[in-house]
């Protein structure tokens, strides 16, 4: 039997738990899920396809958006960078077996990650508690404002997109304020691995992150040569930190 989701309120009410929106054509698999994480307190809402989901993001406005690979009217890769482009907002891409390329591409429009589909409710619950209400966190640095659980970036009050990697990288920075982060920190923590090989990497997402904030100079996010990263707090009226 299809499960009836109640209807989530947005504009006038403060919501009191995560609202998940999910993409996929099988409604089967959508009740599935539901009915999991309403018991973990998440308000799940589905739509069958592309075009259906687009609207839903618009008027919902999830904290979590959970796409398959396999959506159809609008495919997955442009339902995610339609989303991105509307709003801050974290995507999921569900992948299955033979959607390597798929997953390629969707990161590469601003997928926040793929998980495995049939999804698993463990695997979604870190993106979703990150999300929630509750868990909403704004860092401020100087001139720079970062809400974590909106995904959105401020410079001087003008708006910044930042992909998803270069919002995690600065957040991290951000939390670090004032300290050297390391490579192998940066690595284990935004890209959640421990390998360092790929340190150009980080040079190569640090260098676009200062353009994007506009640190031309260098000032804000300074480079400790053979070390690592950091962030620096400006000081006020040029007197010394």
């Amino acid at each position: 039997m299809t499960r009836q989701q109640a209807p989530v309120t947005v504009n006038g009410d403060v919501r009191t738990r995560p609202v998940l929106l999910i993409a996929d054509p099988d409604r089967t698999v959508v009740d599935e899920v539901a009915n999991a994480l309403e018991r973990e307190g998440v308000a799940v809402t589905g739509a069958s396809d592309g075009a259906q989901g687009l609207l839903q993001a618009g008027a919902l406005q999830p904290d979590v958006v959970l796409v398959s690979a396999t959506i159809a009217v609008i495919d997955a890769v442009e339902f995610v960078r339609a989303v991105r482009r509307a709003r801050a907002v974290p995507v999921l891409l569900g992948v299955g077996e033979g959607h390597a390329e798929q997953a390629v591409r969707a990161l590469a429009a601003g997928a926040a990650a793929c998980v495995a589909r049939p999804y698993r409710v463990p695997e979604l619950l870190p993106f979703i508690h990150a999300a929630s209400p509750e868990s909403r966190d704004v860092l401020h640095v100087g001139g720079v404002e970062l809400d974590v659980q909106a995904y959105q970036v401020r410079v001087g009050g003008r708006t910044v997109h930042l992909p998803l990697r270069e919002f995690e990288l600065l957040q991290y920075l951000m939390r670090n304020a004032d300290r050297t982060v390391t490579r192998e920190q940066i690595m284990r923590h935004v890209w959640h691995t421990a390998t360092t090989t790929s340190t150009n990497t980080i040079a190569v997402h640090v260098k676009r992150l200062r353009a994007r904030l506009g640190d031309e100079d260098d000032q804000l996010i300074q480079t400790v040569r053979g070390v690592g990263y950091r962030l620096v707090t400006p000081s006020i009226s040029g007197s010394p930190a």
